[in-house]
């Protein structure tokens, strides 16, 4: 087959897990390794629910991607349309057929915003937002700031989301800035959670508790959004516990889409072929495809069952970096494992955050043994806020940390 280039590795996607594992594969002493990715800018996607908070901006959480991109790889910018594992190419959408060695695939998560009728068009009105764009994390602010009275609106869909925490932490922010501002007796705030309690892992989950019984948050558990009517600013809830549906008329509401890979990828013979979601097929531990051994994945794409966090990406990114080296040496084993570590820095107020920490077996794994990262603090605060971007940005991205 003719192609337009090869490279000994080809990493799919340049967010945080194309970056990382480029500089970690360049560490290894790899050479020959091109990144796909049509964007022009890298943005460091966990500040959007602060900027929504109001406490950051849009423009901290953006920089030029070829600031980011290690030194020696090549910038192939388009997007990938399709893969042949056989016959070791993928194809962009300008028409380029490109060889590998070997496979990284990490275009990152797919917003369904069609899935749920009337949400495409309600999340562009003028009382609706969502922190899972860049363009609307400011307007989610505006809306906040500006509300005194009446229904708020905060959902989260079922299935793998990324930054599963994201959906609670803008209601713990906007709770607290009506609070501050002495109207928050004013406003009924309501949280849509698919799930049956507040958090997986039973310690933050107590937390959370005390957090919405503290601001008055009405919390419908086991619960969806399946409708929104942006005209009539009416939002219907299923309650898949008892099977009712509720209609809600809101005064401002903050959507978080469904979720899934990239429609290219589920098109694929990536895809595990019994997930509708389409997630790249990999063994959970060595982060390779179960059926192609020259392709590894990670970060949102992959299916393997973590959180999809910008901290599993921090631990997944060594694994495949050091697995694919050892492959392109020869050896006869994979030497580096997963275990299923993220973390989910939860803001429970403007100044106050608890830090999630958690593997496969949803067992609390704390990095900081002696402060007690399961209730909320101000330390923690600074650490979202200032200590997590310097930690990307400086020693994450460059494949230090």
């Amino acid at each position: 087959m003719t192609t337009d280039a090869h490279h000994q590795v080809l990493v799919v996607g340049g967010g945080s897990a194309g970056i990382s594992v480029a500089a970690r594969l360049k560490r290894h002493g790899i050479h020959g390794i091109g990144l796909v990715e049509p964007s022009a800018t890298h943005y460091y996607q966990p500040l959007w629910t602060l900027v929504g908070g109001g406490r950051a901006t849009a423009e901290a959480s953006a920089r030029p991607q070829r600031s980011v991109l290690p030194k020696g790889v090549s910038w192939i910018r388009s997007r990938v349309e399709g893969v042949d594992p056989e016959n070791r190419t993928v194809r962009t959408a300008d028409g380029r057929t490109i060889g590998y060695d070997r496979l990284v695939v990490c275009p990152g998560i797919q917003l369904d915003w069609n899935r749920v009728p009337g949400m495409a068009r309600a999340v562009t009105a003028p009382h609706t937002s969502s922190n899972y764009t860049y363009e609307l994390a400011p307007k989610t602010w505006d809306l906040i700031r500006s509300m005194r009275s009446g229904t708020a609106v905060f959902t989260m869909p079922s299935g793998p989301i990324k930054c599963g925490g994201a959906p609670q932490k803008i209601a713990y922010l906007a709770a607290d800035h009506w609070r501050e501002q002495g109207v928050l007796k004013d406003i009924r705030v309501v949280l849509v959670l698919p799930t049956p309690g507040m958090f997986g892992v039973p310690e933050f989950a107590e937390e959370l508790e005390r957090v919405v019984s503290r601001y008055g948050i009405e919390v419908h558990k086991n619960s969806e959004l399946v409708e929104v009517d942006p005209d009539g600013r009416s939002a219907v809830v299923v309650d898949h516990a008892s099977g009712t549906r509720d209609s809600i008329r809101f005064d401002m509401m903050h959507l978080v889409p469904p979720q899934s890979a990239p429609d290219w990828i589920k098109e694929s013979p990536l895809a595990d072929p019994a997930d509708p979601a389409g997630y790249v097929q990999i063994d959970k531990h060595t982060l390779r495809h179960v059926r192609h051994p020259d392709i590894f994945a990670l970060g949102d794409a992959g299916s393997s069952p973590n959180s999809k966090t910008g901290a599993a990406v921090r631990k997944q990114a060594p694994v495949v970096a050091r697995n694919i080296a050892a492959g392109l040496a020869n050896a006869e084993a994979l030497p580096a494992s997963y275990d299923g570590y993220s973390s989910c820095p939860i803001t429970t107020s403007r100044h106050r955050m608890l830090l999630a920490e958690f593997d496969y077996s949803l067992r609390h794994r704390p990095t900081f043994p002696l402060i007690d990262t399961t209730h909320e603090r101000r330390d923690m605060w600074y650490l979202k806020r200032y200590g997590l971007p310097f930690l990307y940005w400086h020693l994450m991205l460059r494949g230090r940390a």
